[in-house]
């Protein structure tokens, strides 16, 4: 029987590592990996699930008969942009949920902690895949598992404060480099599996007309929610029963319902700012610039105002990064690279298909018959940006400094931007657009191993900015704002192909690089910078 909570865990000692901690840690750290791999796998799945849903005329009920063709088209449209606001809230909810997940380790104990995280995750991908059942389910059904898809995004937070506890120094690069590089695969892994398991016909759907399809393809979409339960399911018994809870990362070490309460308490308080983001962005439809800043103030006061006195200490203690400058600064340029990864990531896909497909504006039902099959391709971007992470790292050790890699990178981020935003333009006026889809897909999967490099080279940056202490607040604070590029990069690009200009938002990347651009060398790599090539 595996003992739970580990009072005693000295795992900088070597003879409790060699003859215990080692054999404990790798253990934990392989059931970690893939309910990570998981946990972004349904967190990114709104990716293709969007693009699946406009192939098959998912209409949320908001077409009628009465409805003249002028209409149709006008609402078409509207719906269109709705599809794209799908991973948009699934990035807000994960991004806000990645903030108190940063302290979920601490109060709830990390076997309990991923236990119940991992089977939260049931709730978005059985739901989701009941809702695909209906053409017509109403827009706020699907919004609201995808805000539950972000239980995902918040758990990388959780997870990698879990594993950095287990693992000695000497080791903890390369355990918390697999854990993220791996469960950072999950996007890709989810973009190759949802096309390929939606050609099998499992079950019936309901289609426009209220009549019941089997054998085709709109019978086929609902595995995109139903593929995960089994693989969650066992990941979820397998952290109960093979996970444990050290006293290193959790002070006072709880019970099993205790953790789990302590754990459910703050994933709640993530979820009521979340709510409150997504009825202010759809409901209210207010500008998404004013949304965000508004969803991260909601979400820290009330870690700091609604919860246990213990945490409030440990928070008030972390917040003290706010007053470091660098902290602002790092966390324009992490964003820059991770958040442009997992923002192309969710986005990527529908764009493919509006842009190659669904080529003809003023016809939204018109299909390119020609078009390039864009879900054969989409999963290489993710791939390679997870993969490519450990090179930024390593450049970054070869020329002692991740500053100088960045501002390497992000010079290529600003040319591949202008490049890609070239090819849109030329994909719209052309008759035949797929005459510039390697082009156009040449040049995002530069930007995504640019993302991934640089990804790599501000992790190293960040422990020589910044003081032991503050290193670890300040990895997760900007961890968690990058991540909400999963909400802004999908709206971008949904506003802009609603207004006829998709290339407006690779002109908008490109202007954000340059400025980040010019931080990195103005802070950290001119002759008189004030931190020299950290």
């Amino acid at each position: 029987m595996i003992q739970i909570n580990i009072n005693d865990w000295r795992v900088e000692d070597e003879q409790f590592w060699n003859s215990e901690g080692k054999k404990i840690a790798y253990r934990n750290l392989a059931i970690s990996i893939p309910a990570l791999l998981l946990a972004f796998a349904v967190w990114m799945m709104w990716s293709i699930i969007a693009a699946k849903m406009k192939e098959y005329g998912y209409n949320f009920g908001m077409i009628t008969e009465s409805m003249n063709p002028n209409e149709i088209t006008e609402k078409l449209k509207e719906i269109n942009t709705l599809y794209y606001t799908l991973p948009a809230i699934a990035g807000l909810s994960g991004a806000t949920l990645r903030i108190p997940n940063s302290f979920l380790i601490s109060l709830g104990g990390g076997r309990n902690v991923i236990f119940i995280t991992t089977t939260l995750l049931l709730i978005p991908v059985i739901g989701t895949a009941i809702a695909l059942q209906d053409v017509n389910t109403p827009y706020l059904t699907f919004a609201v598992f995808a805000a539950f898809s972000g239980i995902g995004g918040g758990n990388f937070a959780s997870s990698m404060s879990n594993i950095s506890y287990f693992f000695p120094k000497k080791v903890q690069g390369t355990s918390l480099g697999l854990n993220a590089g791996i469960g950072n695969l999950g996007v890709g892994v989810m973009q190759i599996a949802i096309p390929w398991v939606t050609g099998i016909f499992l079950f019936g759907a309901v289609n426009h007309a209220g009549e019941i399809v089997s054998n085709e393809g709109l019978a086929g979409i609902q595995n995109a929610g139903w593929i995960w339960v089994p693989f969650l399911t066992l990941s979820a018994i397998a952290a109960y029963f093979g996970m444990n809870n050290v006293i290193t990362g959790t002070p006072i070490l709880p019970g099993t319902l205790q953790g789990i309460a302590k754990s459910l308490y703050l994933v709640l308080l993530g979820f009521i700012a979340t709510a409150i983001g997504a009825i202010l962005l759809v409901g209210v439809d207010l500008n998404m610039w004013i949304v965000l800043p508004l969803v991260i103030i909601v979400t820290l006061a009330l870690m700091k105002y609604t919860t246990p006195s213990e945490t409030r200490s440990n928070l008030n203690k972390q917040f003290a990064i706010f007053n470091n400058k660098h902290n602002w600064i790092m966390t324009v340029i992490y964003t820059m690279t991770f958040g442009s990864f997992i923002g192309f990531s969710a986005a990527f896909p529908k764009l493919s298909q509006d842009i190659f497909v669904y080529s003809n504006e003023a016809d939204p039902s018109y299909i390119n018959p020609n078009a390039p099959d864009f879900l054969f391709w989409v999963f290489i971007g993710p791939m390679l940006g997870a993969l490519i992470r450990p090179v930024g790292g390593w450049l970054s050790d070869k020329l002692n400094s991740g500053a100088r890699v960045t501002g390497y990178i992000t010079v290529v981020q600003i040319i591949a931007s202008i490049f890609v935003a070239y090819f849109i333009i030329q994909a719209k006026a052309s008759p035949t657009p797929e005459d510039y889809w390697i082009p156009f897909f040449t040049g995002f999967m530069i930007l995504f191993l640019t993302t991934g490099i640089g990804n790599g080279s501000t992790f190293r940056s960040i422990p020589n900015i910044f003081s032991k202490e503050q290193a670890g607040p300040v990895l997760g604070w900007t961890s968690a704002i990058a991540a909400y590029g999963a909400f802004i990069i999908p709206k971008v690009f949904g506003q802009q192909i609603e207004n006829g200009t998709p290339e407006y938002a690779m002109y908008g990347f490109a202007l954000y690089y340059i400025g980040c651009l010019f931080l990195n060398w103005w802070y950290y790599t001119r002759k008189n910078a004030e931190i020299k090539n950290p």
